[in-house]
């Protein structure tokens, strides 16, 4: 769909790629006919959808997709206004739910985690909140890993519990406790995998039959490995989260989040959700997340090149005492990674001794690294997770979650490697593990 008052195009989606002759008319005027292509994505490779899935081009024949920089829509007439809002008639209404820059990421990212349907939303945790406020009620209960993102622990314990919802925590790779945790009223079950920030990977098709066993939904996050590295749905999940501020854009640029899985899930309830309550994708950061799709397969396999580089050296350093990175040997699921992911992402973590003061050192020692919470960028961050992006958790939460004051998260970016290995080496150095 391409702007209201425009004759718009019905595309129907082929078994390949189908050029479509269409003949628009504008303010009276025929324009020539433009060429567009569907993509089906059950016959195209997450690549080719990561580069082609969902565009539709306007009249002007523009290679590069749009950005529609409108607040609202206009319609032929008032029957057309009414048959719109009604929802007997398809098009675009108003941007806070239907933007046709934002549905072009929605169906690219869709195509490419094998979903029927995808919503995108102002922030990773804006798809979360959307997620759970939508499909649950009062009195209904979440099934959680404790190794998540902090922020993520607050949202379950401090703003959910308001709304009557409640939330169990369990260790991510304790399968025996999961299910014990489960309960009538459980509706949902939660995880990240690969975990933030100890990299800890979870079996998504084991803890897909429990959630079925149990009439619960399986949410995973996929922020870490992105659908290139890893895709849920195939396993088992029912939804997918993205914070699309990491690598999806891969640049730090914007803020945005997306919630894949059916449109039975998502099509009512939790578009719904968004469309009421507000918590939408701007087009000017749904056409960054466009550009950052595209070459979203080379930056991941680069990513996952330098970070394992970065593990293995770090293993050799005498001032590390262990490190978290799920394609080296000495990772306890090293095995499972190398089958349910086609790659072992761009997240390292590791302990130094000596606590906070230590990690510290190291962390203001280095001149490559940025020092910031953030992840998934081009350029390598390194942060103190016990004191950033965790720091709100108690300190029982933390040594639960396996997070000391000497763990030193690192998203290695692509530098090369040599530097950023003499940019940790200049904190490491003296250490004695």
């Amino acid at each position: 769909m391409l702007n209201a008052g425009f004759l718009v195009p019905i595309v129907i989606v082929s078994p390949a790629f189908e050029s479509h002759a269409v003949r628009l008319t504008l303010f009276g005027g025929n324009y020539p006919e433009v060429k567009m292509s569907k993509i089906n994505p059950e016959q195209y490779g997450v690549n080719t959808c990561a580069v082609r899935a969902g565009q539709l081009r306007s009249p002007e024949g523009e290679h590069s997709e749009l950005i529609f920089a409108s607040s609202s829509f206009v319609f032929a007439n008032a029957a057309e206004a009414a048959a719109r809002f009604s929802g007997d008639s398809p098009g675009n209404i108003y941007s806070r739910f239907t933007n046709p820059t934002v549905r072009t990421f929605e169906e690219r990212l869709a195509a490419m985690e094998g979903g029927e349907r995808c919503i995108g939303t102002a922030s990773g945790m804006s798809a979360i909140l959307s997620t759970c406020l939508a499909l649950l009620r009062s009195g209904d209960h979440i099934v959680s890993s404790r190794s998540i993102f902090g922020t993520t622990v607050s949202l379950f314990d401090n703003i959910l519990t308001k709304f009557g919802i409640a939330t169990t925590f369990v260790a991510l790779t304790d399968y025996a406790g999961w299910e014990q945790a489960i309960r009538p009223q459980t509706r949902l079950l939660f995880l990240e995998t690969p975990s933030n920030p100890l990299m800890e990977i979870a079996d998504i098709a084991r803890l897909a039959e429990l959630a079925r066993r149990h009439n619960c939904l399986l949410v995973v996050d996929n922020c870490f490995c992105t659908p290139v590295l890893q895709q849920p749905l195939k396993l088992g999940a029912d939804i997918i989260i993205h914070s699309a501020t990491k690598y999806l854009d891969g640049q730090g640029r914007c803020v945005g989040g997306a919630v894949i899985g059916s449109e039975a899930l998502l099509g009512e309830d939790i578009f719904g959700f968004l469309r009421t309550a507000g918590p939408s994708m701007s087009p000017f950061n749904a056409w960054v997340f466009l550009k950052g799709l595209e070459t979203l397969h080379v930056r991941m396999r680069a990513h996952c090149e330098n970070a394992m580089q970065i593990a293995g050296w770090l293993e050799q350093q005498r001032g590390v005492t262990r490190v978290f990175y799920p394609g080296l040997q000495s990772h306890p699921q090293h095995e499972l990674a190398s089958t349910q992911q086609q790659g072992y992402g761009g997240i390292v973590s590791f302990e130094v001794p000596g606590g906070k003061p230590t990690a510290w050192q190291v962390i203001d020692a280095t001149n490559v690294f940025s020092i910031t919470a953030n992840l998934g960028d081009t350029k390598s961050t390194i942060t103190h997770p016990a004191t950033t992006t965790h720091h709100r958790l108690t300190d029982i939460q933390r040594a639960e979650s396996g997070i000391t004051d000497g763990l030193i998260r690192l998203s290695v970016g692509l530098e090369d490697v040599d530097d950023l290995k003499r940019d940790l080496l200049a904190g490491l150095t003296g250490l004695v593990a």
